[in-house]
């Protein structure tokens, strides 16, 4: 028995390959799907069934393209419906890879066709199980994602997590391995603390699995509950619906295009992203690009304030072009015109304008606080985060919020804008999206709200009212 956990720390997505005697299953596979391909090639298998936990709302699946290049099959869990052909199993059903099982376990309460995939070893004896979205690692899984033709809310759908949990998991040998789809980071739930358990563990540790009652868990698996990021909707409708084939889109994506190409592009309207680090894209950029590096939670980001019925033109390090598009690809993006051909230099180069942010250092704002009457602190961590400490006075507008121009309402040409997160890779973001609505008197505090605790001259303060 060959079990292999493959993460992907920018998505905190967790794909799993099984395997047992040349045959091989793949559990959630991302849109990518070269690593599965070349370690079954490695290891002299073939790749026998793809098994999906759910419509995944964080991430387009591989599924299709992996089907298509080993002829495995898709199985989805019961009340599944697809555009494509899938084998929706049924409840309990097994499915042999080798001389290993993998029973379908269907746990309705994240979205209703989620399913768990309970491996059992060469003996019968259960092993681990796949816990999709179902169960994670110090959480459950959201139920407020219920989908287009449902009536069902939050609570119903916990009240169905639930269910599924006590009547599906618990039930299971403590020692049985937990293999959920996500980790720390993700936004599929509230508090992850890890990528890897047991269901005994789960029952000592995960906050979710105390409550006393069904109510009990529906109310603590509900409250707090922050806004899903605005591309959730539009991937679980990809994964339903299918998509192009990754390869065919990487040959649009990856064209190299000329300073007076993208110049072209950007008169129609096309989205400038530039994936450079933070530090190079402050120094120099091309006026109205929106940054959002590479060497932060780029995919997530990008969903969540990019729109998906506009063109995209890349400009990115020497090198790195098909990680930008393979990570937008991740998430649904597939109007990418190309790329900027010799990247930010080609641009100055040629003459053309650019634009800089001013990098400053966290005493640098300690100094200008008490007298600069025009001064204001634009904090662009999430709400939980600036309740826990922030500068006293400061304007709490989370980046996801940035994405609409109308919260940008507050803010003026004239006013000394020093904006922050918490450690300088959020407020790059932020500074890029202000700029391309006029706003330029902007600077962006190095170290972010890190660097800006340790200045005593700044007076800082909690507000303890906010929730997570």
């Amino acid at each position: 028995m060959f079990v292999q956990q493959l993460y992907t720390t920018c998505l905190s997505e967790a794909a799993y390959y099984i395997e047992s005697n040349g045959e091989a299953a793949v559990v959630d596979p991302l849109r990518d799907i070269d690593v599965y391909l070349r370690l079954a090639a490695e290891r002299k298998a073939t790749i026998k069934y793809i098994f999906e936990t759910h419509f995944h709302a964080d991430f387009v699946s591989g599924h299709l393209d992996l089907a298509k290049a080993t002829g495995a099959t898709i199985v989805y869990g019961p009340e599944t419906e697809t555009a494509y052909p899938v084998q929706v199993a049924k409840d309990g059903e097994t499915f042999p890879v080798g001389q290993l099982t993998v029973q379908v376990l269907h746990t309705p309460g994240h979205t209703l066709e989620s399913s768990c995939y309970l491996l059992k070893d060469e003996n019968g004896n259960d092993h681990c199980v796949f816990t999709g979205d179902t169960l994670f690692v110090g959480d459950v899984g959201r139920p407020d994602l219920a989908q287009d033709g449902t009536n069902l809310t939050k609570e119903d759908l916990a009240g169905l997590l639930y269910d599924s949990i006590q009547t599906k998991l618990l039930p299971l040998a403590d020692s049985v391995i937990v293999y959920p789809a996500h980790g720390p980071g993700s936004s599929c739930g509230k508090t992850f603390t890890g990528k890897e358990s047991t269901i005994g563990a789960e029952k000592k540790t995960n906050y979710a699995l105390q409550a006393a009652s069904k109510e009990a868990f529906i109310k603590v698996v509900t409250e707090g509950l922050t806004d899903p990021p605005q591309y959730f909707p539009i991937n679980a409708k990809i994964n339903k619906e299918g998509y192009e084939s990754f390869h065919d889109m990487l040959e649009t994506a990856l064209r190299p295009l000329s300073v007076d190409v993208v110049k072209k592009a950007l008169q129609e309207d096309s989205i400038l992203l530039d994936t450079r680090p933070a530090a190079q894209f402050t120094m120099g950029f091309i006026p109205d690009s929106i940054f959002i590096g590479l060497e932060g939670r780029f995919a997530e980001w990008a969903g969540s304030l990019l729109p998906f019925d506009k063109n995209i033109v890349l400009v990115t390090e020497e090198g790195m072009e098909k990680e930008a598009v393979t990570r937008l690809a991740r998430v649904g993006f597939s109007k990418i015109e190309g790329y900027l051909a010799g990247g930010f230099e080609a641009w100055r180069t040629a003459g053309e304008p650019i634009d800089m942010v001013i990098d400053v250092e966290a005493d640098e704002l300690a100094m200008d606080l008490p007298f600069d009457e025009n001064l204001v602190v634009l904090d662009v961590r999430r709400p939980a985060e600036y309740a826990d400490g922030h500068v006293k006075g400061a304007l709490n507008v989370s980046l996801n919020e940035l994405a609409d121009p109308a919260n940008m309402s507050n803010l003026e040409e004239d006013q000394n804008i020093y904006v922050h997160c918490a450690g300088g890779y959020r407020s790059v973001v932020a500074a890029s999206l202000l700029k391309r609505q006029g706003i330029h008197n902007i600077r962006n505090v190095l170290g972010g709200w890190g660097k800006i605790k340790e200045e005593k001259k700044i007076a800082t303060e909690k507000e303890k009212s906010v929730l997570n």
